[in-house]
């Protein structure tokens, strides 16, 4: 069985994703700092099927020192890692003149700098087998740009840039390296803008809707399996035609 780590697990897209792969025949280790009662009764219905696995481990990805030391756990407790979903981030948004540094720097630290780490040692683990997958998530604003984003969309764009790099380092071991760019997902945060706002960004996608978790989970389903094997350093574009 193969394990895969999905960070961000406990809820939203990160949730959507481990669900997915665990009821696909993946041992699935979803990583947050605290498990949600989603995330818990995502785990209970794992247990109950007879295929695939779902579990949570601890970590603040904030905690950079920690990472090498808790992926050498995870190898310890499960084996070889032979994917890893870089899901975990903030959203802040702000008018960059008025953002406090504090705010910048966090974003960079979980967004961009964890990533890239945690990448480094689960390499680690998928060099000496010559396989694996990762994938990162990043935004249709790291093309785009979006008002009020501009810190966010850096750190997007960054793991775009990370992906394309990091897909010719270890192309030649067996290893593909790809990104998700979502649009506007229905998710807890999309439903905190006004219905306006909703309706304005549903008519300017060419299918006239947004984009739900099962279809960035269905993408990052795609990308770890071998149907993908020949598919690595590519962005693919999951908006309902938003940016079309």
């Amino acid at each position: 069985m193969h394990n895969v780590i999905v960070t961000g697990g406990s809820r939203g897209l990160g949730l959507a994703m481990a669900s997915q792969l665990a009821a696909g025949g993946y041992r699935v280790i979803a990583v947050a700092r605290t498990e949600s009662e989603e995330l818990r009764a995502a785990i209970g219905e794992a247990a109950a099927r007879n295929r695939g696995e779902l579990h949570f481990r601890a970590l603040d990805l904030s905690a950079t020192a920690t990472i090498a030391g808790f992926v050498l756990a995870l190898r310890k407790e499960f084996g070889h890692i032979f994917g890893l979903i870089n899901n975990a981030g903030l959203g802040t948004s702000g008018v960059l003149a008025i953002m406090r540094d504090e705010q910048i720097e966090k974003l960079v630290r979980l967004n961009t700098l964890a990533p890239m780490i945690l990448s480094k040692y689960v390499l680690r683990s998928m060099m000496s087998q010559r396989s694996g997958r990762i994938v990162n998530v990043a935004s249709i604003v790291a093309t785009t740009g979006y008002s009020g984003l501009s810190a966010y969309s850096a750190t997007k764009a960054s793991l775009i840039g990370f992906t394309r790099s990091l897909a010719r380092e270890v192309g030649q071991l067996g290893i593909t390296v790809n990104a998700i760019a979502p649009g506007f997902v229905d998710t807890e945060m999309t439903r905190e803008l006004g219905e306006g706002q909703r309706e304005k960004i549903m008519r300017r996608s060419a299918l006239g809707r947004l984009v739900d978790a099962a279809d960035i989970a269905a993408a990052a389903d795609f990308l770890l399996s071998d149907k993908a094997r020949n598919v690595t350093g590519i962005t693919l574009t999951v908006d309902a035609g938003n940016t079309a």
